[in-house]
């Protein structure tokens, strides 16, 4: 199981497939700044699809956006990747990466999600969509935003620069 090895090694050990099917080997974000975001189409915060779009704009050079579609949260992202992917692009514009949907808590969380919270300084988990985990250049888990933190805000963007 290549991933219980992830689990241990680091953030750039994992492979994940995107939002379409397409493998993603996270050794390619070493050096740079990473957000992951765990994201849905139908919450509350879903518009922050369009700050995390412009976060990736303006700042690209910065930080890299990850984002995670999941079910977790009053099934809030019931669609196939595909409807994700479309949704996305159509409402938002996204270009930043998305990833397949995948399981942020519980007994079938995926792994990456199983190590960001065993990582982050404060064992920190996604209480809810758009909880954000930002990974320095060096692979660190350094800091935990929750849903309500914009990514276009002060906080965020401060803990980038």
């Amino acid at each position: 199981m290549e991933n219980t090895s992830a689990e241990t090694k680091g953030f750039y050990s994992f492979k994940m497939k995107s939002v379409d099917g397409k493998d993603v080997d996270f050794s390619q974000y070493k050096g740079k700044k990473v957000l992951v975001v765990n994201t849905a189409s139908e919450c509350g915060y879903t518009k922050q699809y369009a700050d995390l779009q412009k976060l990736h704009e303006t700042y690209g050079n910065k930080v890299i956006v990850l984002g995670f579609p999941a079910n977790n949260f009053g099934g809030q992202e019931p669609g196939s990747n595909e409807d994700i992917a479309a949704f996305c692009q159509k409402n938002f514009g996204v270009t930043f990466p998305l990833f397949e949907k995948i399981s942020v808590v519980g007994d079938d969380r995926a792994p990456l999600y199983t190590w960001l919270e065993q990582n982050s300084p404060n064992k920190d988990k996604p209480s809810w969509n758009f909880c954000k985990y930002l990974i320095n250049e060096q692979g660190k888990v350094v800091a935990f935003f929750p849903s309500k933190v914009n990514p276009m805000g002060e906080e965020l963007i401060a803990a980038i620069k």
